[in-house]
């Protein structure tokens, strides 16, 4: 695990020696208007400089061109430009360093008060199921988060969320902008897309957004946002292997890996070339999950986090972790406590039998048992996550009955880039039916196996995924709702089993009776739910389980879920072409 996590995230910022990142390219936006791009963007983009006096001089002159923006028009709608008004609000919400958030908050008023029509935030903090104050603590985290501002031109609520556990978010962004943004066999604006593509087969409207966004400023046509149709050939080609990655990769075989790559076929892909796709699909189908799963909100300047409508008298603005459903999920505290203890005591006791020994039937019995056990997922009535009742009304996403909201159809721009948008998770084993091979993971796993092929195929993303699945593994306080010195590898470990047994894979030196004795119900309905089915993710799903735990402990389970589901998904498509190969 990092010492320094700040110091490791720096190497973030690398791309070609000598050059810029793609990624702080970001900082000016692309859609910025004639009348202010010239030296507001390059204000905006020198506000990411390390230099403390370069930096204060770009938000001299931010201040200067947005005043002069406010002086040759009084009304100011003319010349201050709504993505300079955007880029302020965002700012003001998420800079993690001070002086750059205060002047934008300062820019804003001033602009309100010579007229201009301004933006404001919808939600209150990053996430709608965790309070603000828990994200927004001043501390470590803050560092990690000043060094990803300083690299990437932004911190968005992915960052916020994850920076709760520091040493974890230096490595996913390491592990991102290498995807995204250095050296590889795919352009810059094609792995956008295919992270687009990933994400709507989720209806997860906040990384289509965030991905369509990094797509447009690394040069792609906006006509392919419109729809799939208007997308190359080769790119549309990769639909079967998507909707299989994001819901059933275990029907994977390596006949899908031979229509795309054999000699002949049309369009082909290169070996290279399809591992970085297919890693990309991954990717952005585990990251839906931590979205979804924890209620992050859109950012301030997606569609969704904004308004420039003051807000209503009969809606005031109240932050979304205070909704109705959780307070529901917090109603009895004291059985949260008594939870915790059972769990303690259910955990010691694991310990203690472990030198007990199984015969290699009841194990498989266990395993059989485990992973055909009916879980249900969230269906029921919900708070669409991320976006406010009254601008979900205006955008037609949603209907209500009574106080509760019940989540409609997804928007459009996530809707025209699905296809097939019934293909959905199955149980891998449902009742009564003939279930597909268990991948054993002695037969094919991620350290014999996945790591040297995907190093081989994507030099060092095998090196950075592992040391991803590993920090995720390891990463322990020692403590555990209220009670510290605790050895919490008995649950992380089941934690991970599950996930993998719900994707059919089984470890034979693994005892399944550890998931049902250390995980209730209401975590799997959580666990099932955020890995196979995130888009139907609740608050009060949320709220429901580990009632007495910190939210720093529930975004650590979250991350186990994703990077459980990630090597799930990666081990299926491998071991495809593994087998493609031989």
């Amino acid at each position: 695990m990092a010492s320094n996590p700040a110091a490791t995230c720096q190497a973030n910022g690398d791309s070609k020696p000598g050059g810029v990142p793609a990624a702080r390219r970001s900082c000016g936006h692309r859609s910025e208007s004639e009348s202010d791009a010239g030296p507001i963007s390059k204000s905006l983009a020198r506000l990411c400089s390390r230099d403390d006096g370069e930096r204060r001089a770009a938000l001299e002159e931010l201040s200067q061109g947005v005043l002069q923006c406010l002086d040759l028009d009084r009304h100011g709608s003319e010349r201050l430009r709504k993505q300079t008004l955007l880029h302020l609000l965002r700012l003001s919400r998420s800079c993690p360093l001070q002086e750059v958030r205060e002047r934008a908050v300062e820019l804003l008023r001033t602009a309100q008060e010579q007229g201009v029509q301004v933006p404001r935030a919808l939600a209150s903090g990053p996430s709608a199921f965790i309070p603000a104050k828990e994200i927004l603590k001043e501390g470590p985290n803050q560092d990690v988060l000043i060094e990803s501002f300083l690299s990437l031109g932004r911190v968005d609520h992915i960052s916020m969320v994850m920076a709760m556990h520091p040493a974890y978010l230096c490595c996913f962004l390491k592990t991102q902008h290498a995807l995204l943004e250095m050296d590889g066999p795919l352009p810059r604006q094609w792995r956008h897309y295919i992270a687009v593509m990933a994400a709507a087969r989720h209806h997860c409207s906040y990384l289509v957004q965030q991905h369509s966004a990094g797509y447009l400023e690394a040069g792609g046509e906006e006509s392919w946002l419109s729809g799939l149709e208007h997308a190359p050939a080769k790119l549309r080609s990769l639909q079967t292997l998507n909707k299989l990655l994001a819901h059933r990769p275990w029907l994977i075989t390596q006949q899908h890996i031979q229509e795309l790559v054999c000699p002949g076929a049309e369009p082909r892909w290169s070996l290279a070339e399809l591992i970085h796709a297919v890693v990309l699909m991954a990717h952005a189908h585990s990251l839906c999950s931590f979205v979804w799963g924890c209620g992050l909100n859109p950012e301030p300047d997606h569609i969704g986090g904004y308004s420039f409508q003051p807000p209503s008298l009969s809606h005031s603005p109240h932050s979304p972790a205070h909704s109705p459903a959780h307070e529901d999920g917090r109603h009895e505290l004291a059985d949260g406590a008594v939870e915790v203890e059972v769990l303690m005591k259910r955990m010691v006791e694991l310990q203690q039998q472990q030198e007990e020994e199984c015969t290699q039937e009841e194990m498989v019995t266990r395993f059989e048992r485990e992973r055909s056990e009916s879980i249900p997922t969230g269906t029921d009535l919900t708070v669409y996550p991320c976006i406010t009742l009254s601008h979900l009304l205006t955008h037609h996403f949603l209907s209500v009955v009574g106080l509760a909201v019940v989540r409609g159809a997804p928007p459009d721009l996530v809707l025209r880039l699905v296809e097939e948008p019934e293909f959905r998770y199955e149980d891998f084993a449902p009742r009564g039916e003939q279930a597909p091979p268990t991948m054993r993971a002695q037969d094919y796993s991620w350290e014999d196996h996945g790591f040297s092929l995907l190093n081989r195929l994507l030099p060092d993303m095998g090196q950075l995924l592992d040391e991803k699945f590993q920090i995720v593994c390891n990463l322990t306080y020692h403590r555990m709702a209220m009670h510290e010195g605790v050895d919490t590898h008995t649950l992380r470990k089941a934690l991970w089993n599950y996930i993998h047994c719900l994707y059919g894979i089984r470890y034979d030196d693994y005892d399944y009776g550890s998931v049902n004795v250390l995980l209730e119900r209401s975590l799997k309905v959580f666990v099932k739910t955020m890995a196979c089915h995130p888009e139907q993710t609740t608050a009060r799903i949320y709220h429901s389980f580990w009632r007495h735990f910190r939210h720093s402990e529930k975004v650590h389970a979250n991350l186990i879920v994703m990077e459980a589901r990630l090597q799930a998904a990666l081990l299926y498509i491998l071991r495809a072409i593994t087998h493609y190969m031989r």
